[in-house]
């Protein structure tokens, strides 16, 4: 009987957009089933668990829609053709994007239109008289289904009394009203509760009735159904090409494929709101991280569970949530889009477009939060994740799925660094994900600019919550930037990802607990702080085939102040990542770029993450690079030095000039060996460190040119014999010994 009587109100709808459209030849079926519709209500009880059929419509809605309904679609399809003429002047995405949007914006408002107009269905007698008759076999249905919950039962232990109310919009007959007060008198009793059992009316409802015991509530009124049937319909993913014919379709897929039935959920009441902090009362059963839905179409996420409320923060404009008005649990973890339409684009932390490119459509979702992988489900960190920057490359390797921390004082190059590391990811089908928080939005622009300028955003997503955001959108940015990454990482692919900063997290997170009543400890930072960031970076990892190979990589960046590594924030990261590489504010105000201490800077993984020839040249460059520095520091007081020292000292300020390098110029693996190789050797002897640049440039042009087999040596990164280094290093003689004749 349900399925029947929702599926007349669902083809009535349908019906209703399709006359609009032109479909003359749909009226004259219509009007050959009028007849029909009496005896089928009749008949309804009788054909209850047969299969639905089409039924036929009242005799008055052959009649026109409301002008205002049928003008609004009107302007929607010559909107439509006036887009679809322009888009025809406009490259092939921009012309999908503009169609995309066209297509969206023309379903929303045909969903108005519909719900609309089956508000209005149902306030009429046949939809009235359709909801009455199925009311004594639902409320058979909730009685048998009602139950006190845990929650419910705490409830009571803390206010004795559990309120149990039976809402309909218009008056039930008396056996349904009393058939369920009894059920709920003996729930009541069994658990030693008063009996409170209220029975109202709410016009509001338009037909059927509600029943609520604690705050579960079990749902058979035409408003539930309005709010699902728009849940559904908007929903629907677009891929950009339908005809509207098929977005007809679409809408009928929701009227009809759907099977509808007595709605089971919970409701619970907003009992403040301050600075993006709600807190709210009832929904026991609610998880950690849950999406909760509030009357004005507000969503949040629960962060505190208390034994008599529960905290939330919510997403958007806190300003539109009211004291005292009702919040619904939604049903899943919080999520975000994931997939390669995301590529190329800019988005915040729910996944909606910041770049003015249009929506981005993709049916895919994944948990912001979701558990890390195993240890069975792990494989050892073994292939490299070149950046293209010799310093971090031979001193600080990174393997792909590794943890590295890249730490220092504000302003020493920190998110150059990270950018250098997504450009040289191009051609290698690494998916980056760039996650910036706190930062400007001139800043996060043009990184983005850079990113675009140099091709990087083909396989790059922007992830922005910057300063002028809300704490919980900078508290859930890189959660979403991890899923975003994760998707492709349990895809098989490899995927770097950069949080930028964490130490604007941590103080998003400090804020948003404070205001949650946590109590503070060290820097005023909850307790929880470890296990926050802890959570977050676990989740990188190298998975094993069975797995499918997948990786993630993560690169969080945390500021320091005036160098102090020993702050909590920073601690707490360093004992959580695979090593960190450590930016030196002296050396970087000195000209090194990038200024990377190597002292305190390590990777816990080591050679495992570089190629075979780059850990062969780069064994002892950290060695001699530390007593360098340390006898740097003596000669810093004018103290004489004898010749072999002297010899140490030239030798280390040409090695830190052949690690010196520009901004977001990376170079590839051969030529970082090449270089390295060549000032160890000691064939950079007579170059000034200030020319050292030059030198690195006019080596590889000349190895490139004159000796391509050496190249493709280099460029597979296997360990070299010795007759392999003799010949590398005849080559690299000639070639100095050329552009010394040239230059000279």
């Amino acid at each position: 009987m349900m399925i029947f009587v929702y599926s007349l109100i669902n083809f009535l709808i349908l019906a209703a957009v399709i006359l609009l459209f032109g479909r003359k030849t749909i009226v004259s079926i219509f009007r050959s089933r009028r007849e029909r519709i009496g005896r089928e209500l009749d008949e309804a009880q009788r054909i209850e668990n047969s299969e639905p059929s089409l039924p036929g419509i009242p005799a008055s809605f052959s009649d026109a829609l409301p002008e205002s309904v049928e003008a609004q679609l009107r302007a929607i399809r010559e909107n439509a053709e006036k887009n679809a003429a322009l888009c025809d002047e406009k490259t092939a995405e921009t012309k999908n994007s503009l169609r995309r949007d066209m297509l969206a914006d023309t379903r929303e408002s045909m969903i108005s239109a519909v719900v609309k107009r089956a508000a209005e269905l149902m306030a009429q007698e046949p939809f009235q008289k359709a909801f009455r008759v199925r009311e004594e076999e639902v409320a058979d249905e909730i009685v048998s289904r009602m139950e006190i919950t845990p929650g419910d039962i705490a409830y009571l232990t803390r206010h004795d009394v559990l309120y149990v109310t039976l809402t309909s919009a218009h008056p039930l007959p008396q056996n349904i009203v009393d058939r369920i007060g009894r059920r709920a008198e003996e729930m009541l009793a069994e658990v030693g509760g008063k009996p409170s059992y209220w029975v109202r009316e709410d016009p509001e409802l338009i037909a059927g009735f509600r029943f609520r015991v604690g705050d579960t509530v079990y749902d058979f009124t035409g408003a539930d159904l309005l709010y699902r049937l728009r849940l559904d319909m908007e929903t629907q993913n677009l891929r950009g090409d339908e005809s509207a014919q098929q977005l007809l379709e679409g809408l009928h897929d929701s009227l009809f494929v759907r099977k509808y039935g007595v709605s089971e959920f919970q409701l619970g009441r907003v009992l403040s709101v301050s600075d993006g902090i709600c807190w709210m009362d009832g929904l026991a059963d609610i998880m950690y991280g849950e999406v909760v839905e509030f009357e004005s179409g507000e969503r949040g996420m629960v962060l505190d569970i208390e034994a008599d409320r529960i905290g939330c923060v919510i997403y958007g404009q806190y300003e539109r949530v009211e004291s005292g008005t009702k919040v619904r649990r939604v049903g899943r973890i919080a999520s975000v889009p994931v997939g390669d339409a995301l590529l190329g684009r800019v988005v915040d932390p729910l996944g909606h477009a910041l770049d003015g490119r249009g929506r981005i459509f993709t049916a895919e979702r994944m948990p912001i939060e979701r558990p890390s992988p195993s240890i069975p489900d792990r494989a050892a960190v073994s292939r490299p994740l070149h950046t293209g920057i010799r310093a971090v490359d031979a001193l600080v390797p990174i393997g792909r799925g590794q943890r590295e921390l890249i730490i220092g004082d504000r302003q020493t190059g920190k998110t150059s660094l990270a950018v250098d590391a997504i450009l040289s990811q191009k051609g290698t089908g690494t998916v980056c994900v760039y996650v910036a928080i706190g930062q400007k939005d001139s800043t996060v622009t043009e990184i983005r600019d850079r990113l675009e300028k140099l091709g990087a955003m083909d396989y790059t997503v922007i992830v922005c919550a910057p300063a002028s955001s809300s704490a919980s959108f900078q508290y859930i940015a890189p959660f979403a930037g991890c899923a975003m990454a994760e998707y492709f990482m349990y895809g098989g692919r490899d995927a770097l990802v950069v949080y930028d900063d964490l130490s604007k997290h941590a103080v998003a997170y400090r804020e948003l607990s404070l205001l949650l009543g946590r109590p503070s400890g060290r820097e005023a930072y909850p307790g929880d702080i470890f296990y926050l960031h802890a959570r977050l970076l676990e989740r990188a990892a190298q998975l094993s085939p069975e797995m499918g190979g997948g990786s993630m990589t993560a690169l969080p960046i945390i500021e320091t102040q005036a160098g102090d590594i020993s702050a909590y924030i920073p601690t707490n990261v360093i004992s959580i990542t695979d090593g960190q590489i450590f930016l030196d504010s002296d050396l970087f105000n000195e000209g090194q770029r990038p200024a990377v201490n190597v002292g305190l800077s390590v990777s816990r993984v080591g050679g495992a993450a570089q190629t075979k020839f780059m850990k062969q040249v780069s064994g002892r460059l950290r060695m001699d690079l530390a007593q360098y520095r340390e006898l740097e520091g003596f000669t810093q007081f004018g103290a004489d030095v004898d010749a072999s020292t002297r010899r140490v000292l030239e030798a280390g300020s040409r090695m830190m000039a052949a690690l010196r390098q520009r901004r977001y110029a990376p170079v590839p693996d051969w030529q970082e060996t090449l270089l390295i190789f060549a000032v160890s050797e000691g064939f950079a002897v007579g170059t000034d460190p200030e020319d050292m640049e030059n030198f690195a440039l006019r080596l590889s042009e000349r190895m490139e040119k004159e000796h391509p087999e050496i190249v493709r040596l280099l460029s597979a990164g296997k360990k070299l014999t010795d007759d392999e280094r003799g010949q590398l290093r005849d080559a690299v003689a000639a070639c100095v010994e050329r552009a010394s004749t040239e230059a000279a």
